[in-house]
């Protein structure tokens, strides 16, 4: 009797044993959390709270927390600083080549195109503010960081001519992470494409306003981002030619708090005037009819 019950225990235990190993092996319960629509909301990469995207979309786009500006695409710029139905986009048809041949870089591209529903980085055309004319052109960092390839440099190009065919003032959002690896040497010299271009509409007497966002870094700073009359940017953007962290690794020294954020600059007098987004629209249209006025 008592083996019998030595016998049952020892195989009641080893029972206990296998059954342990199993149930450790299995995934751990969690309730099910419902799916939340993609899109519905957007979190505040500085304050890291989350509001409605309705909700910010008729805030402009800025943190009701912290005021952080967030990234525009270049139809919502379009949507809350020209009059509607006012736009009247040119340039259109532009194919990007892949010069250097680099692996993946068409396909690259062909994913940008569907994503954002534009054919490259920056677009441009006629447009109107209370009724007061200029050609417009803005850069979307939703499109590969807004880098200025051989197709962004020439309708970036194009814009100015448009504004010197049309006699019309220039503005231009500017976001971009600069010139465009992939396109090599051909991207490079859009800058000076670009800075020759600007030239002819200064010998003009035409006025070209860039207003610069979060980020506007490498070529492009050093090109016609830095050629304005009047030079604008939204607060706390990023503006510069290298980042912060590769010149304090080059220079090795400790940068200033906020170099090469917007307010910074203006302090050292790279640029004229920071300006909230609720008041981009009000700035650019008295700067114009003071600019027409003149004229």
């Amino acid at each position: 009797m008592k083996r019998d019950s030595l016998k049952t225990a020892f195989e009641r235990q080893k029972n206990f044993k296998t059954n342990l190993k199993s149930y450790r092996k299995k995934p751990l319960q969690t309730t099910k959390v419902p799916d939340v629509p993609k899109g519905l909301y957007e979190k505040c990469s500085s304050c890291g709270k989350t509001f409605m995207t309705k909700d910010m979309a008729e805030n402009l786009f800025v943190c009701p927390s912290c005021e952080h500006h967030f990234r525009l695409r270049a139809v919502d710029r379009l949507n809350i600083t020209v009059d509607p139905h006012s736009f009247l986009e040119k340039g259109l048809g532009y194919i990007t080549l892949d010069p250097l041949f680099i692996e993946g870089y068409e396909q690259k591209i062909a994913d940008y195109k569907k994503t954002t529903n534009l054919d490259e980085a920056f677009i441009y055309g006629y447009a109107q503010i209370r009724n007061i004319p200029f050609v417009i052109g803005i850069m979307d960092s939703h499109f590969m960081m807004g880098s200025m390839g051989s197709v962004v440099g020439e309708k970036v190009t194009k814009a100015i001519e448009y504004a010197m065919v049309k006699k019309l003032p220039l503005i231009m959002f500017i976001a971009s992470g600069g010139a465009r690896m992939q396109e090599g040497i051909y991207s490079l010299m859009q800058m000076a494409k670009t800075a020759g271009a600007l030239k002819k509409l200064n010998d003009q007497g035409l006025l070209f306003i860039p207003v610069l966002t979060h980020p506007t870094t490498g070529g492009v700073t050093a090109s016609f981002a830095s050629l304005g009359d009047i030079i604008l940017a939204e607060p706390n953007a990023l503006i510069g030619f290298a980042g912060p962290r590769v010149i304090e690794q080059t220079i090795k020294q400790k940068l200033p708090e906020g170099f090469q954020r917007a307010e910074f600059l203006k302090e050292k007098g790279m640029i004229d005037k920071v300006v909230h987004r609720r008041d981009m629209k009000e700035t650019l249209y008295k700067l114009l009819k003071f600019h027409q006025r003149g004229v």
